[in-house]
């Protein structure tokens, strides 16, 4: 199956997208999303292991409480990569790549540029977040937030290739991306804090020195590789109908993603309170779940690919299939991956501390956190499902009910009778209850494309 996906041309896998089996072109599809979900979730535990047994609890418990912080500053990136993966797979499913290729060119250039301009924005946001937290963890949060900044406009690249190479339906370059940022993110772990000992810098350190060489082999896949998807920047100019696009399909994501960030990092507030052993525990717990969390969800990129397409071919009824067809896949693996986990749980938290304390905050967090993953990963392919239909403002609404109105209200109205252990409830309960709405959301839906027409140039 692998080798018949990776020798597919781009007519060939689009034909498969909009006129083969449905479960099996899902599979197919997720195959490589599924293995990049689980490289995914496997670079933070590397991190954590690193952090947690080398640099000790403070600089992983700033770690833990900047990540939100960090995902606001890369809202951007996310709006790009989800109003790229709508407006490319669309013009694909039309078999119009001339106008994917002048898409995919522009969607790289700004988002390289938003990530330079964000640069000294996160570097002087550190110092006023850094005052704010317990004198505990603040000078790790201000060295950790400064440093990665420097981050950002290759990491935004990262974003939009895997945008593009997914609106192809192509997630096996992906997932070959993200293999060899874990490999080189490992081997300058262990250089830096490892070896170095540089402890918190290393860690930063080894992000960008990974992500910068990354970029290099991006580079050859999009402009140097031979071949009919290869893009070029002779002549480039802006196109502003093409901009506007893109800002007009991915600003309900960007401001999705900054609402979805903003409410973890008031989540982080509440927890924070406690110290940085409960801080520490939570980013353990939360390490270790996200290797559920990413698996059934990452089904939802390849239904954004299925649904774009086919709305694109005119398919309706077809898109649709697709989707509740990834909601049943998607919920068969979450519950074959708690079946795995959660007997496992006190052996994994003893690979990041032995401090008693730590690890009673981290299994009892997993014990909790681990059962919302059905929830949360039907809600993903649902919002796939909305992207694909150029509907993006719908994943606004989805992440002000998820992670605001549902969790923090939640935590905020528990949190005096359950102390900290109401931000694990509260996933439990915001992630089941946001499926159940998107659900009801999606039955409403009209299975036709929001993006209007665009008038073209020549290439």
């Amino acid at each position: 199956m692998a080798m018949k996906l990776i020798k597919q041309n781009t007519a060939q896998r689009r034909a498969m997208i909009i006129g083969g089996p449905i479960p099996r072109t899902i599979l197919m599809l997720s195959a490589p999303a599924l293995l990049l979900g689980l490289v995914q979730a496997i670079i933070p535990i590397i991190d954590g292991l690193f952090i947690n047994n080398i640099v000790g609890t403070v600089a992983a418990s700033a770690i833990h409480y900047s990540a939100p912080l960090v995902g606001i500053f890369g809202a951007l990136a996310q709006g790009l990569s989800v109003a790229g993966m709508a407006i490319i797979g669309q013009a694909v499913g039309k078999a119009d790549y001339a106008d994917a290729r002048r898409v995919s060119v522009q969607l790289t250039v700004a988002a390289f540029l938003g990530g330079l301009i964000l640069v000294p924005l996160m570097i002087a946001a550190a110092f006023p977040i850094a005052a704010r937290v317990t004198p505990e963890i603040s000078d790790a949060v201000r060295t950790y937030l400064t440093l990665n900044a420097l981050v950002l406009p290759f990491s935004f690249i990262g974003a939009v290739y895997n945008a593009i190479k997914n609106a192809y339906g192509r997630p096996e370059d992906t997932f070959a991306r993200i293999l060899i940022l874990m490999v080189l993110k490992g081997a300058f772990n262990s250089l830096f804090i490892g070896l170095l000992g540089w402890g918190l810098v290393g860690a930063v350190l080894s992000t960008l020195t990974a992500n910068i060489l990354i970029c290099v082999w991006m580079y050859y896949e999009l402009f140097a590789k031979p071949g009919p998807e290869r893009l070029s920047l002779a002549g480039f100019h802006v196109d502003k109908p093409i901009m506007r696009e893109l800002g007009q399909v991915g600003f309900p994501s960007i401001l999705s993603s900054l609402i979805l960030n903003l409410g973890f990092v008031l989540i982080n507030n509440e927890v924070q309170k406690y110290g940085a052993i409960v801080l520490n525990g939570a980013g353990i717990a939360s390490n270790i779940s996200n290797l559920c969390f990413l698996l059934p969800s990452s089904y939802g990129t390849a239904i954004t690919t299925l649904v774009s397409m086919n709305i694109g071919a005119e398919q309706e009824k077809r898109a649709k299939r697709a989707c509740f067809a990834g909601c049943v896949i998607s919920s068969l693996t979450a519950a074959l991956l708690i079946a795995i986990i959660v007997p496992l749980t006190p052996r994994l938290t003893l690979f990041f501390t032995r401090q008693q304390a730590v690890l009673d905050v981290a299994n009892n967090a997993l014990s909790i956190y681990l059962y919302a993953v059905i929830g949360f990963g039907i809600t993903m392919v649902l919002q796939g499902a909305f992207i694909g239909l150029g509907r993006t403002r719908i994943t606004v609404v989805i992440s002000l009910l998820r992670v605001w109105l549902l969790r923090y209200l939640f935590i905020l109205v528990t949190e005096k009778y359950l102390g900290y252990n109401a931000v694990f409830w509260g996933s439990l309960f915001s992630n089941y209850a946001s499926m159940a709405i998107t659900l009801i959301m999606i039955l409403k839906v009209k299975w036709v494309s929001v993006i209007p027409p665009r008038r073209t140039t020549a290439s």
